[in-house]
């Protein structure tokens, strides 16, 4: 992509720690190191290739999760580091990963020492939900002029299937709507907060990413399990079964295949530089 490079390093975590992790926390740590669900490292490699690191290059991997992707813009001889709002994901970073930088960080407040050449993120922009903006803004002020922001996140239409079964069990159920933990924005929207935010947005495109939920023998139920915890601490306990057993009743003629289960995953991948 003939992206341009400076080396630059540093990182202040006195803008805070914590970033809305009461959900995403919720998960166990396999299944953001691809053990449950194979996007997240398997299917990452496309999105590292578009960040396309150097040798030399510092790198910020925000919400980087148990850092297998990481690892993986380091072996490409970049220096990197690693920033998450969990402290069980961060711990398990550095537990399998000892040779490389990894700290707890909001993303939403947030500063760096001195800028990097880019920063980085897959399947974690959807869980900064509570100010978009915000996390924009701290990324461009964690770039040097010409640094580029490049990620992968949730788009709109994500989960759709599976969303829409838990809402209507849990209507069903006589239970309060949900809120959902999730931030799913359409292309043009986030290239409007982008460019908002003081980038010019080189890529954007949104896909259809169907994917295995491998691990979930339960399918939904266990997604919703694993994904939206926190919602089901809210439910009666004695509800929580049939509720769970509603949702694979209402998400199974779309989603589960002679194979197995599919989740209806829908990916935003963009690529922006900073003015």
């Amino acid at each position: 992509m003939g992206w341009n490079t400076s080396g630059s390093t540093g990182w202040d975590t006195s803008g805070g720690t914590g970033w809305d992790t009461s959900t995403r926390t919720t998960w166990h740590t396999r299944a953001h190191d691809g053990s449950f669900f194979g996007y997240v490292s398997a299917q990452g490699a496309p999105i590292v290739d578009l960040l396309d690191p150097r040798p030399g290059e510092r790198v910020l991997d925000l919400g980087c999760g148990t850092g297998v992707l990481t690892a993986e813009i380091a072996a490409r001889g970049a220096h990197v580091l690693g920033i998450d709002g969990s402290h069980t994901m961060i711990e398990a970073a550095i537990a399998q990963h000892p040779g490389l930088d990894f700290t707890v960080g909001d993303a939403h407040d947030f500063t760096v020492a001195q800028p990097y050449d880019a920063v980085f993120s897959n399947a974690a922009l959807h869980w900064m939900s509570r100010d978009p903006d915000a996390v924009i803004s701290c990324v461009r002020l964690a770039l040097r002029p010409g640094g580029r922001f490049v990620a992968e996140l949730g788009g709109a239409g994500n989960c759709a299937t599976l969303t829409s079964a838990m809402l209507t069990a849990w209507r069903e159920h006589g239970l309060y709507e949900p809120e959902l933990p999730w931030y799913f924005p359409s292309p043009a929207e986030y290239a409007m907060r982008l460019e908002k935010g003081g980038f010019a947005v080189k890529v954007v495109e949104c896909f259809d990413c169907p994917t295995p939920l491998d691990g979930c023998p339960n399918g939904a139920a266990d997604w919703v399990r694993m994904f939206a915890g926190s919602l089901l601490e809210k439910v009666p306990a004695a509800t929580v079964e049939p509720l769970l057993r509603r949702v694979n009743e209402l998400a199974a003629p779309a989603l589960r295949h002679e194979s197995g289960w599919l989740a209806d995953y829908v990916r935003l991948r963009f690529a922006a530089v900073r003015h």
